[in-house]
């Protein structure tokens, strides 16, 4: 079964330098080295600072483009590991080594079924 995991993170948390990100450096490689053997690796990525998002909306069905956010919030998705588990367990055991909830989160949910 496939799951997202979902990293929510505070974004004035999150560090930006080299010297900040060393230090999860090597909790990453190694969960995307695990991930990868484990053959259940899809896709993951991080997303780019929030300053650069647009959100799109449809008021009215006027189709409205802004720059930024759809809400002001601390914490915003910063990125996702798409895994192919066994089950909710497998995909929780990997959810709980990715060092993001250090300053924010993970969320596990299973895809929907294309049967």
């Amino acid at each position: 079964m496939k799951y997202m995991l979902l990293r929510d993170a505070n974004e004035a948390a999150v560090p930006r330098t080299p010297e900040g990100k060393q230090p999860a450096a090597p909790v990453w490689a190694a969960l995307a080295e695990e991930v990868k053997a484990a053959v259940m690796w899809i896709s993951s990525s991080g997303l780019s600072p929030v300053a650069d998002e647009s959100t799109v909306r449809v008021p009215d069905g006027q189709r409205l483009i802004t720059g930024g956010p759809f809400a002001e919030t601390h914490e915003r998705l910063g990125g996702y590991f798409l895994l192919g588990c066994q089950d909710l367990d497998e995909a929780l055991r990997s959810a709980k080594k990715i060092p993001t909830p250090e300053y924010g989160s993970v969320e596990v949910g299973p895809l929907w079924s294309q049967k």
